[in-house]
């Protein structure tokens, strides 16, 4: 099996727009699309950013033994599901490497499941304060907009993306998202030096 290349970062960071763009520019990189219960967004497709599913059909997956790391939010407007699954989009026994979006605690358990050489992680960051502007009016787009889902999401990236919790899931590498041109530069320099190594 080739890489499985994980882009995650603190909510309104840019990983979403790096994903697209990487996507855009390499599809040798296959996609790995995550699950979540909640609603769609304005702007959103089924199967592009998540595959947007029922808690129904969630639990059957998990019965089925399908579901490789799981976890809840409870937000203002309900519990919401995100969880990845094994549903053949990886190949283990293949030479594909592949691209997708998790948390760090998704990260930590895809990592453990598939193999440490087999995961790395490109973790996006970029200052607070412009994170907050992003996601607000992000947030103003929305038919039902919520600020204090907004504010819950970020005081919940605080405690999921802590220093001590990076430092536990060995992230050392920081892709600062001052510059979307040169951030995907970045990245796309990091990913070039892995397979370079195949």
């Amino acid at each position: 099996m080739g890489k499985i290349y994980i882009l995650m970062g603190k909510s309104a960071s840019g990983k979403d727009t790096i994903y697209a763009k990487l996507r855009e520019a390499h599809s040798e990189l296959l996609p790995v699309v995550t699950y979540t219960t909640r609603p769609i967004r304005q702007g959103e497709e089924d199967g592009r950013e998540y595959h947007f599913v029922s808690e129904e059909t969630m639990l059957a997956l998990e019965e089925a033994g399908k579901i490789l790391e799981k976890r809840v939010y409870h937000t203002k407007k309900g519990d919401w599901y995100y969880f990845t699954a094994e549903d053949g989009s990886v190949d283990p026994a293949g030479r594909s490497s592949y691209l997708m979006i998790s948390t760090l605690e998704g990260y930590v358990k895809i990592r453990d499941f598939y193999g440490a050489g087999q995961v790395v992680p490109l973790y996006i960051t970029l200052d607070p304060a412009i994170r907050r502007e992003r996601a607000y009016a992000r947030e103003r787009k929305e038919k039902n907009p919520c600020m204090e889902e907004v504010d819950r999401r970020f005081e919940a990236d605080e405690k999921d993306f802590s220093e001590e919790n990076l430092r536990k899931a060995g992230i050392t590498e920081h892709f600062e998202n001052l510059d979307l041109e040169e951030t995907l530069a970045a990245v796309e320099q990091r990913i070039f030096d892995v397979e370079s190594k195949e």
